[in-house]
Formats: C-alpha cells, structure tokens, sequence
C-alpha cells in the first residue's frame, strides 16, 4: 500500500464551496483539450517533410503554436484546479479528488464534473470505479 501524506483535509462542505471554480476550471481544462486533440488530428493528416509519428508530443507542441497555446493552457487550468488543494485524476471524466477523513480513515471526496456537491468517496488505492456515498447523500448523485 503506498503511503500518502497531505498538507491538509477537506470536507464534504468545502470541496462544495469549491464547484463554482472547480466547474469553470474543468469546462475551461476539457475545451482546449478538445482543440489540442483537434489541432493535433489535423497535424496528422497534413503533409510534413517527415512522418508525425517521429516527433516527440514535446516537439510537436513547440513546432505548432497552436498546440503549444492549447497545451500551455490545460496546464493553467489544471495547475489552479491543484491549488484548490484537488487532485485532477481526469480530464475526459472531469473527476478531481480532495483528501478527506472518514471514520478515522484517510480517503478521497471524488468529485465529477456537473455534480452540484460532493457525494461520494473512495480509498486512497481505490479509484472512480470504488465510489461510495458520503452519509447522508441521496445515491441519486451517483451516476
């Protein structure tokens, strides 16, 4: 079992304080994801002096300043989701995780993106797929 140590513990209350921002940063996160993965279908289709498949993602984006505008973006986005004290987990899904204590023990709030609140949580070596409800929270938030 890996071992986790966090600055601080959130919660169910404060993570929900946080939606507003956590929602404009995710929907901000996930729009130039999806011009990046665009922009970069498009290099692929292009005619280039050498195949795409020979350049490395970090030389791409410094190539294409489109990329490189979209990429520098999405680390905006998600380096402010971080300084909400979240863990981005991921983007597709909009999930971000806050650790928490329930009955004595360490875990993680897991929230997604177009959730009103936070209702559910999983272990630290769990995942989306181990959500359980938070006490209290109506099971018709988890999706």
């Amino acid at each position: 079992m890996r071992k986790f140590k966090f600055d601080r513990l959130f919660e169910p209350y404060e993570v929900d304080e946080l939606i507003p921002r956590l929602e404009f940063l995710m929907r901000g996160l996930q729009e130039n994801a999806q011009k990046f993965r665009k922009r970069f279908s498009e290099l692929t289709q292009e005619q280039v002096s050498a195949p795409i498949q020979s350049f490395e993602l970090d030389e791409l984006i410094r190539m294409d300043p489109e990329l490189h505008e979209f990429a520098q973006q999405m680390a905006e986005f998600a380096s402010q989701i971080e300084a909400c004290g979240g863990l981005l987990k991921d983007v597709d899904l909009g999930l971000v995780d806050f650790p928490a204590e329930i009955e004595g023990e360490t875990v993680f709030l897991c929230w997604q993106f177009g959730e009103p609140r936070v209702s559910a949580w999983h272990p630290l070596d769990g995942g989306f797929s181990q959500r359980r409800p938070l006490q209290g929270v109506r099971r018709s938030y988890l999706n």
